[in-house]
């Protein structure tokens, strides 16, 4: 990564960060709407790259809103969830909460430094975490508390095909903003989460990210012509 782009990213994060909990209690309809409500059926597809049988203890880095929390349960998984957004864990424990679950296991804290032993986890998923995956230091501390034989699946937002840029580049641009400002009154959040897209790696790269982590047989899935992509790893060693 260039210098520039170094710290071009690092300002739309911390902007991106400022509004991320400004986003929360919004969460669910606004990504329902941007994103044509395909966001929960690509949210689904991480499972089966999971490779974990029922009963396997799973953590969730950026867990939002718990709805993939909900679809582990249901898959027979232990997932634990960790966010650093205090409004998102709030939603998410009300979330839990009335689906029977007393006690969720989430945790807030910075995915750069995990609370959790080495080889905690049979698996970690994270889907569309943006500035938690996008760093070297977070990568080798999800390899670090994986056990290994685990797989470490990412859902993110990607490079969509080449003859479909301008296009998307309009929709991010203009509509995202503008559903954004009407449905949750708040357009910048969307706009930085639109910047912040266009300077996240692309799928070639993070897969070489991964890599440089510490995973092996990485591959990754394009959904939505490359809109959003599944990066998948297994931690051999």
């Amino acid at each position: 990564m260039s210098a520039r782009r170094g710290l071009w990213w690092r300002l739309v994060r911390f902007g991106f960060r400022l509004l991320y909990n400004e986003m929360a209690w919004t969460y669910d309809l606004v990504s329902w709407v941007v994103s044509l409500n395909r966001w929960r059926a690509w949210q689904r597809t991480t499972l089966p790259h999971l490779g974990a049988a029922p009963g396997s203890r799973v953590l969730e880095l950026a867990h939002g809103t718990a709805n993939l929390q909900l679809d582990m349960r249901a898959a027979g998984l232990e997932p634990v969830g960790l966010d650093v957004s205090s409004a998102m864990g709030r939603i998410a424990r009300r979330k839990l909460h009335a689906a029977g679950i007393d006690e969720p296991p989430l945790v807030r804290a910075n995915a750069r430094a995990l609370p959790f032993g080495a080889a905690h986890f049979d698996a970690i998923v994270s889907t569309f975490p943006t500035e938690f995956i996008i760093h070297p230091d977070t990568l080798r501390e999800a390899a670090r508390v994986l056990r290994p034989g685990g797989r470490l699946v990412v859902l993110e937002f990607s490079r969509v095909w080449q003859p479909l840029t301008k296009a998307y580049d309009w929709y991010s641009f203009n509509v995202l903003p503008w559903l954004g400002e009407r449905v949750a009154g708040s357009g910048d959040a969307y706009r930085y989460l639109a910047e912040s897209i266009r300077v996240h790696p692309a799928q070639d790269e993070l897969a070489a990210m991964l890599e440089r982590a510490g995973l092996d047989e990485v591959q990754y899935f394009n959904l939505g012509a490359g809109v959003a992509a599944v990066h998948r790893g297994i931690k051999l060693g």
